[in-house]
């Protein structure tokens, strides 16, 4: 059997930190420290993958005891102390340690191999009763709470009832009597809950915590963390034996958790809390209000200036900020772990940048440091954690930072209190784009309905606004303007704060704390007063010299536009013509233009349109001034621009000079029954061409006005939902018509292309013969991934989470790309186009162009480019430096 139990003592081990794979993160480390000369307890690593064997076949794989027993009697002779011993026993402890850090996740168990005989050896050893009895107490809560499955609110019961009774108000101060009647309590709540005593026999206890610890792997919030931070469900987690000391003799030792700087602002300042006369959970469960770090210094001196050196020799080795944890047991340090430690982005980023300036890394190893996803904290405002309270209820968190505002329930009432001045958050079942105006005006969006690719995310993403969707446990009333969870009801005009980056929902008015970065790209703060700015700003400097993708970005209006160009976008990748339609008297003429009896009244109502268009093209190519602008034209179905009844069809009636119910005709026929598929994008070009006309018309116009005024003008026009190279060409040809007008009319000819969105698994199949004609391909993912897979991301977000709960999907295919499928067609299309025309400029525009382990797929496939919501321009940036290895 190849070896699987890996030991460490003495000052040598038989493993590195090359071995995490293999004993995970925890092993590896305390292998590496001990070889280091780091004073660390002797101990032995179970490997991950006997956790999955376990998992797999329900029993110990053979040949694992023999060689724990082997292990277990190097452990004695280098502790010098024998498991079992009645006189001199040797304790252990058994924790979990994943490749990856899971911090909290899965079970630990201390004190292992205490009994009835084993503690008054331990006392005597010790030469305190009170140190044994407390010892012993620990260990049956644990063991009975995990191994066992006894509540541990049963054994803290007991524990406060022993306080009281004793007439203490902390563990610390019960004495030896009240300890040892508390451990006889404790055994006897065992045996009433399970039906069978606690374990004496020593080993019997250990083989209990093993199982226990590999069963951990399964437990629903390990299964969480590792969905949410995309952590491979195999290998599992290996399993640490290793002998106890003790942080609770007396007041020579103690315990405590430290970093070897500062984990909320990267400063290089060493961080932590240490207790004296404690284990390491009662620093960790808050029983007792620990001390900062810096009062060790007086309390355990010499302990402390090992803790330093150590600490610092740490840091230098792992070439990163350290999370350790170490006890201290009269008046000696022992480390029983290092690990990357955890940290937020503004100290992600200055760890990284002071790393380098240290000579520790180099540029191309900082830029791995920084998540590119946790840059999102960087730029949208967070609640103040301490105006927080209880949580009304949690969705997806569509869409980062925070916002308070009166909940409101329908686009128009946003609109109308917004423009008095009220802050209003619109809460919808979902939302469509009739209510663009109304997520215009809001300052966040709630919906009961949806998902990470959802109309509401999407567009709140794009405008940097706060969204939370899909939260289920939300009942909304649009009729009644008001929503319930569970007794709790919500009624229009009521106060509720958001908060994007957890997906939470609070009742109440809370306090936001604007950010940083966000200030001075508005300009409200300069870069001198910001220094997390100028780490931002250098880090993504970096990013930007090494990276071969450019990134654009998703923007419909110049202020979009301007904001994509603050982070850092190249260009625009997808300009949605659609969105303008939407505000103020343009929605007036476009309804005007799809009720028209005939072209000649389509026509007039376009003319009105196209003043409009062309403003907001010239602004968005002066945004732009020298970086390409790709614009979309027409692409959702007519029905969505039109009301459903109510006023606004009367109203619309009215202004057309039809009767209502000649209108609600014009409506019903219009109606699909899979929109999606239908009557939209390219189809309706060449149903109506004077639609394309005016749009075509638009854009040059804008160009050569602005073009006029030294702008840098760099159109791309993109034909939507192309399915056939035929519908290409005749979108092509009205393009090409049209520029020539306006080149004639003013004498300016305008240098553009014409692509496609690739949206449909026909245009990937048939790309060789688009890209004959077609100068760019632009994939549109979102749509990609619905007509690919077959979903609505818009209703399949009623089943995604157990799909990817169960294993079926990897990801949610809306938030990370479907490499083997949607992939596939990408990669497919790619190769193909670029062998009909070599110099085919190919990107994405779809919301995974601003996902990570999305741009990197495109990296890798050779894509020119990725488009991606304004507010995630920083994260692609460094997300496409990432991706260029060596």
């Amino acid at each position: 059997m190849k070896q699987s139990v890996f030991f460490f003592g003495n000052g040598r081990a038989e493993a590195t930190r090359d071995d995490r794979d293999l004993l995970g993160g925890k092993g590896a480390n305390l292998a590496e420290m001990t070889n280091l000369g780091v004073p660390v307890p002797p101990g032995f690593t179970i490997a991950c993958n006997l956790c999955d064997l376990y998992l797999a076949h329900g029993k110990v794989p053979d040949g694992l005891a023999d060689e724990v027993a082997s292990a277990l009697t190097r452990l004695e002779e280098a502790a010098g102390r024998r498991f079992g011993d009645p006189k001199h026993p040797l304790l252990v402890s058994v924790r979990s340690g994943a490749r990856v850090s899971m911090p909290g996740m899965m079970d630990t168990i201390l004190n292992l191999g205490l009994n009835a005989e084993t503690v008054r050896g331990l006392a005597a050893q010790s030469g305190s009763e009170r140190f044994a009895y407390d010892s012993f107490r620990r260990l049956l809560q644990m063991y009975g709470n995990v191994v066992l499955g006894v509540p541990i609110q049963d054994f803290e019961h007991l524990l406060t009832a022993k306080r009281l009774t004793s007439g203490v108000k902390s563990d610390a101060e019960l004495p030896a009597d009240a300890l040892k009647a508390l451990a006889e309590e404790y055994q006897a709540l065992i045996k009433a809950k399970t039906g069978r005593a606690f374990p004496a026999d020593p080993r019997d206890q250990l083989w209990g915590a093993i199982e226990a610890v590999w069963m951990s792997w399964r437990l629903k919030k390990a299964q969480d963390y590792r969905r949410v931070n995309g952590i491979a469900e195999t290998p599992g987690t290996a399993v640490n034996i290793v002998a106890m000391v003790f942080g609770n003799l007396g007041d020579d030792s103690g315990t405590g958790v430290a970093f070897t700087r500062d984990p909320s602002t990267g400063e290089r300042l060493f961080y932590g809390e240490f207790l004296v006369n404690a284990q390491g959970e009662d620093v960790v469960a808050g029983i007792r209000t620990p001390e900062p770090i810096a009062a060790m210094a007086t309390k355990l001196p010499e302990a402390y200036g090992d803790l330093l050196r150590t600490q610092s020799l740490l840091e230098r080795h792992f070439r990163d900020m350290q999370d350790l944890e170490f006890t201290v047991e009269r008046g000696k340090l022992y480390l029983l772990q290092t690990r990357i430690g955890k940290r937020t982005a503004a100290a992600a980023v200055r760890i990284a940048r002071d790393l380098v300036s240290e000579g520790l890394i180099s540029r191309p190893e900082a830029l791995q440091r920084v998540p590119a996803q946790q840059l999102d904290q960087l730029l949208h405002p967070v609640i103040d954690e301490k105006a927080k309270t209880s949580v009304l209820c949690t969705g997806l968190p569509a869409s980062p930072g925070a916002a308070s505002g009166i909940a409101v329930f329908d686009a128009d009432v946003a609109e109308s209190r917004a423009a008095r001045g009220d802050a209003v958050i619109l809460v919808r079942d979902e939302t469509t784009p009739e209510d663009f105006h109304g997520i215009v005006a809001a300052r966040a969006v709630l919906t009961a309905r949806g998902g990470m690719t959802s109309h509401a995310a999407v567009v709140a993403r794009g405008m940097g606004k706060c969204a939370i969707v899909g939260c289920g446990e939300m009942r909304v009333d649009a009729t009644s303007r008001r929503f319930t969870v569970g007794d709790v009801e919500v009624t229009e005009g009521d106060w509720i704060t958001l908060d994007g980056g957890t997906g939470e929902v609070f009742v109440g008015d809370l306090p936001t704390v604007p950010s940083e970065v966000m200030q001075v790209n508005e300009g409200t703060l300069s870069a001198e007063d910001a220094p997390v700015y100028r780490g931002f700003a250098e880090l993504l400097g970096w990013a930007d010299a090494r990276r071969r993708l450019a990134v654009r970005a998703n923007a419909d209006t110049p202020t979009d536009a301007r904001i994509a160009r603050g982070f850092g976008a190249e260009g625009i990748g997808l300009c949605r013509t659609e969105h303008m339609f939407f505000d103020g008297d343009r929605i007036h003429a476009m309804r005007e233009m799809i009720v028209a009896h005939d072209e000649s009244g389509r026509r007039r109502a376009l003319a009105k349109l196209l003043p409009m268009q062309r403003a907001d093209f010239e602004g968005i190519f002066e945004a732009m001034d020298g970086f390409p602008v790709t614009i979309r034209l027409l692409d959702p179905p007519l029905h969505e621009f039109l009301p459903h009844g109510g006023e606004e069809a009367k109203l619309l009636a009215r202004r057309v000079g039809v009767t209502r119910r000649e209108l609600m005709r014009v409506v019903e026929s219009l109606r699909e029954s899979n929109p999606m598929l239908g009557h939209r994008g390219c189809r309706l070009g060449v149903t109506y061409p004077e639609i394309t006309e005016m749009q075509a018309r638009a854009i040059f116009e804008a160009a050569t006005a602005a073009s006029r005024r030294s702008v840098i003008v760099m159109p791309e026009i993109m034909i939507p939902l192309v399915s056939t190279v035929r519908e290409f060409s005749h979108q092509r040809a009205i393009v090409d018509r049209m520029a020539a007008q306006v080149a004639k009319e003013s004498g300016v000819r305008i240098k553009y292309l014409v692509g496609t969105m690739i949206e449909l698994p026909r245009a990937a199949l048939t790309a060789k013969a688009i890209a004959a004609e077609a100068e760019f391909f632009s994939f549109g993912t979102n749509d990609l991934t619905q007509t690919t897979l077959g979903l609505s991301r818009d209703d399949a977000g009623r089943f995604l989470p157990l799909y990817v709960e169960r294993g079926i999907y990897p990801d949610d295919p809306f938030q990370v790309l479907d490499v083997e499928g949607v992939g596939r067609l990408i990669q497919l299309a790619t190769a193909e186009g670029r062998s009909a025309r070599k110099a085919l400029k190919v990107g994405i525009c779809g919301e995974h162009g601003g996902e990570p382990r999305s741009v990197a797929f495109c990296h890798e496939t050779g894509l020119d480019y990725v488009s991606c919501s304004p507010f995630r321009v920083p994260i692609a940036r460094l997300a496409a430096a990432q991706a260029v290895k060596g």
